[in-house]
């Protein structure tokens, strides 16, 4: 991956949180929880999840950077998002959370030096990760959970 080709998914990862605060803005508390395509998440636990799954990312990231090909822990996603704080209509917090969230990440992603691009970690269910597969990926998970949320709300 090109440095530019780089740049553009940074980008993507920076304009996330706005996307995501733009799309549910509208939405009544009652839609935000309504799963009208079951088994697919509500509004609320895509937004919540975002928080989750980038956290968790985040922090492998981090851990990527700073140790020799360290162990990635999974998680159940689906279990996080069953939780009450994962499904609850009052989203305030954790667009807030993944405003700040993504800032951080931003800055980061921007200051990687060029050897630390192929840095990797361990994932038990992934393989072998370096951080530019991780960028690509996060950028697709994003994208991905706004397609998810613009379904779900089109069935409203």
């Amino acid at each position: 991956m090109t440095a530019l080709e780089r740049q553009n998914l940074i980008q993507k990862i920076a304009q996330l949180p706005d996307q995501v605060v733009e799309l549910v803005a509208p939405l009544t508390p009652a839609q935000l929880v309504a799963r009208p395509l079951m088994p697919e998440w509500s509004v609320a636990q895509n937004v919540h999840h975002l928080v989750d799954s980038h956290m968790n990312s985040y922090v492998r990231c981090k851990l990527i950077a700073t140790e020799q090909k360290p162990p990635l822990k999974p998680y159940d996603q689906d279990a996080w998002a069953a939780l009450p704080d994962a499904s609850d209509a009052d989203i305030r917090v954790s667009l807030s959370m993944l405003k700040g969230l993504h800032g951080r990440w931003v800055h980061f992603w921007r200051t990687l030096s060029d050897e630390a691009w192929a840095r990797t970690g361990l994932h038990a269910q992934y393989g072998e990760m370096s951080l530019e597969r991780i960028l690509n990926s996060y950028v697709e998970h994003g994208e991905g959970h706004i397609q998810q949320m613009k379904r779900t709300m089109a069935a409203l």
